[in-house]
């Protein structure tokens, strides 16, 4: 345990958002994505919800401002326009944690590919369908770093 990170964040996990750079990509996956098929490294979250885990990794994590969007979920199949419970609670945590930033509707298999491309893959056991999210990481800025 460490003051001031979050306690779900375990050490495989705070290696993996330390290591990603300025454009990378994470993804917190629900209990039902086939993470283990997608292709990055996974990092095991169990007993850990979706929601839980964006709100952890956005206590340390800046989303990109350099693009027009930083945030994806997962489209409800056969309804695009429907915005899950776990996708409304997402939104809610990355304008808290993270700003003005709006969480972007992907088609399931559009999803899938993207998720092929982010560094790390986190797997939660999160049971409310589509708690999926993709964070594209931003800059950490000079002021924002502890020097003792």
């Amino acid at each position: 345990m460490l003051k001031g990170i979050h306690p779900v964040l375990n050490p495989d996990l705070l290696r993996a958002i330390a290591r990603m750079g300025h454009g990378d990509e994470i993804l917190i996956a629900d209990a039902n994505f086939p993470s283990s098929t997608m292709g990055p490294e996974v990092i095991r979250a169990d007993g850990v919800s979706a929601t839980e885990m964006a709100e952890a990794i956005l206590t340390h994590l800046p989303l990109d401002t350099f693009v027009p969007d930083s945030a994806w979920r997962m489209e409800v199949v056969g309804d695009p326009q429907a915005e899950p419970e776990v996708c409304v609670e997402f939104q809610t945590i990355v304008s808290k944690r993270a700003g003005d930033f709006k969480i972007v509707p992907v088609e399931r298999f559009a999803f899938y590919e993207r998720s092929r491309k982010v560094a790390y893959i986190v797997a939660t056991t999160e049971f409310r369908l589509y708690g999926n999210l993709i964070l594209k990481k931003g800059v950490v800025h000079p002021h924002e770093v502890f020097r003792g």
